[in-house]
């Protein structure tokens, strides 16, 4: 659930720790960081704000999923809940479709390509100029398609 409104990878999930799920502030966010760990790319450390069932979820489990840091496993385990459950749109679908599914919802709603760029931890195929939108406005913005 935590993936739904955040499009993080599943190994960014994973690592999330109560240090880096900021719950009491004006816009409850994650910190994606390479606390222990080594990130995608420096593009990849980035903070998104927390909204509709993703915010939910992290309110559930403000510590994180320690069961599944720094293991291999949550991706397995979260596809055979979903197949199990019938949860899967079709064969195709997985649990990293949620990321897709976010991507799609935000070009859908016309969010800005270094908006979306940002938020995925993605690279900007242009000089990136400025600090970039502020977390108050990107939360405002997923709060209109969140779920």
């Amino acid at each position: 659930m935590g993936m739904i409104n955040t499009g993080y990878r599943p190994s960014e999930g994973a690592a999330l720790t109560a240090d880096t799920i900021r719950l009491d502030c004006d816009v409850p966010h994650i910190s994606i960081e390479a606390e222990g760990r080594q990130l995608k790319s420096h593009y990849a450390r980035r903070v998104i704000p927390l909204t509709g069932v993703s915010l939910e979820a992290f309110r559930q489990y403000p510590e994180g999923f320690p069961r599944y840091r720094n293991r291999a496993t949550l991706s397995a385990v979260v596809n055979k809940f979903l197949r199990a459950n019938g949860l899967l749109e079709t064969p195709r679908h997985s649990f990293y479709s949620l990321r897709h599914s976010f991507e799609d919802r935000m070009l859908a709603a016309g969010i800005d390509d270094r908006i979306r760029r940002d938020l995925f931890g993605h690279r900007l195929d242009r000089e990136r100029y400025g600090k970039g939108a502020s977390l108050d406005h990107v939360a405002e913005l997923v709060r209109g398609i969140a779920f």
